[in-house]
């Protein structure tokens, strides 16, 4: 059968396109937004690693490298969703279901980028940073985007451990990852965001649940109702706050951060428990917000710690 396409998106694909058009389509397929997060976790796990601010010039590698793996997920992410997209009112509008890029260019574009991010990691940087970009890459693509995404409710948890791997690529950067005491840190900053993934997206997953159930997008309040999410939402934050606190009681972190987590993670509570009361959407995507603040202000705090050592 030949797929339909919508009406607006042959309407867009038949206007004119100037070069500025064109690019900024193809910056959207890598979902800047969400990178921007990303490479703050990076930088951060850098400033952790050193104790300081790291070279200027492996920074840049760094970020760059991570900027281009992470869009680099995402375009290949969109290529491969853009029949759920389509469906869904929040991403209808995005590059691919408007028609402003062809889908075997972004396809290509995907590609052609995460491979010049692994090339920037290991000439640049290190091969071992090279390795954890890669394995995120594919690791968001195979396994969350081609797997779990449509055949589980436990796609958000599994798969945010794709998310979760640029604080090992910051890390990494500038110091090895060995076997030992120094271990822990690495590993439980990306536990943080690990854990921190769940609630945070099934927040959101509140205000599209209408979205996803028209896409067939198995998340846990369509399929579980929102009563469960709710108080899954709640457990994953307490045990994310156990979680940060660790990093103090293990010495990878000082007093400054050890206080403005756990201010932090009461915030998060708050909101994580006034969901599961006032059980609206507004009260969602509060939780969702704050949840953003939350990990970008944790991270800040972590280096500022260190910093200031």
């Amino acid at each position: 059968m030949q797929k339909v396409i919508p009406v607006e998106a042959q309407v867009e694909a038949q206007k004119p396109r100037g070069v500025g058009s064109t690019v900024s389509s193809y910056i959207n397929l890598m979902k800047p937004h969400v990178t921007v997060l990303l490479l703050g976790v990076t930088l951060a796990a850098m400033v952790v690693a050193l104790n300081g601010l790291p070279p200027l010039g492996v920074t840049l590698a760094t970020l760059a490298g991570g900027a281009l793996a992470a869009g680099s997920a995402n375009a290949i992410n969109c290529y491969w969703d853009r029949d759920i997209d389509e469906l869904m009112s929040r991403t209808r509008s995005r590059t691919l279901p408007s028609g402003k890029v062809e889908p075997t260019h972004a396809l290509i574009f995907g590609v052609l980028i995460g491979t010049l991010s692994v090339a920037i990691f290991s000439v640049f940087v290190n091969l071992a940073s090279a390795a954890l970009a890669l394995s995120a890459i594919l690791f968001y693509v195979c396994v969350y985007t081609m797997w779990l995404k449509r055949t589980t409710t436990q796609n958000i948890v599994i798969g945010g451990a794709a998310g979760a791997v640029p604080a090992l690529i910051g890390w990494a950067a500038v110091a090895p990852l060995r076997w030992g005491p120094s271990l822990w840190t690495p590993l439980l900053m990306f536990a943080v965001i690990f854990l921190w993934t769940p609630p945070h997206f099934w927040a959101l997953s509140i205000v599209l649940k209408k979205d996803y159930a028209r896409a067939k997008v198995p998340m846990l309040p369509v399929i579980r109702g929102e009563s469960v999410t709710y108080q899954q939402i709640t457990i994953y934050t307490v045990v994310l706050i156990a979680s940060t606190a660790l990093l103090f009681v293990t010495g990878g972190m000082g007093y400054l951060y050890l206080v403005c987590a756990l201010a932090l993670g009461a915030g998060l509570l708050y909101f994580a428990i006034r969901l599961g009361q006032l059980r609206t959407l507004k009260s969602a995507r509060t939780m969702f917000w704050f949840s953003n603040y939350y990990l970008a202000l944790l991270f800040a705090v972590m280096a500022l710690d260190h910093v200031l050592h």
